[in-house]
């Protein structure tokens, strides 16, 4: 628990435009990894726009590790297919938690981080003051296909008894 920041929650919003692998369409699912930790979305069938709004919960012990995003199109009688692959640092959104922002108006942005040659993002990401709290809303272009795009939110928690940030 020493070791311990706190929790990052990943909120896997969507895919944009994934590549078939299938016949038509593909079964993805995304793999978050941070280190020796590795979390997994469900399977969404048929469907290269998949809605998957689902939480995945890392402990953040060294936020100098990249957070490492694969998506996957689930095959029943074979590997399963790789449909790309992005990673990204959360670096910036923990400066951000750091300016301890209490009593913001919601929607203020607090931060920008833009694209460049270093991360995966498709475009800016906005850390903005959201209901008493700071969230991380980004885009990432999958790399190592030939289209597509995931879409997360990240928001921080504080664990009673961790080091904190």
């Amino acid at each position: 628990m020493d070791s311990l920041l706190g929790l990052l929650r990943i909120h896997v919003h969507r895919g944009v435009n994934l590549a078939v692998r299938d016949v038509r369409s593909s079964d993805p699912y995304v793999v978050i990894k941070m280190g020796k930790q590795k979390l997994k979305t469900r399977v969404v069938k048929k469907n290269i726009n998949p809605e998957w709004n689902e939480d995945l919960t890392l402990s953040v012990a060294d936020p100098s590790l990249p957070i490492k995003i694969f998506v996957y199109d689930r095959d029943t009688f074979s590997l399963d297919d790789k449909m790309g692959d992005a990673e990204f640092e959360i670096g910036s959104f923990l400066e951000a938690l750091k300016m301890r922002l209490e009593g913001l108006p919601n929607g203020t942005i607090i931060s920008r981080v833009q694209p460049n040659r270093q991360n995966c993002l498709a475009e800016e990401s906005c850390i903005i003051w959201t209901d008493g709290k700071a969230v991380q809303n980004i885009v990432l272009r999958l790399r190592n296909v030939e289209c597509g795009e995931v879409e997360l939110q990240l928001q921080w928690i504080d664990i009673p008894g961790s080091r904190g940030l």
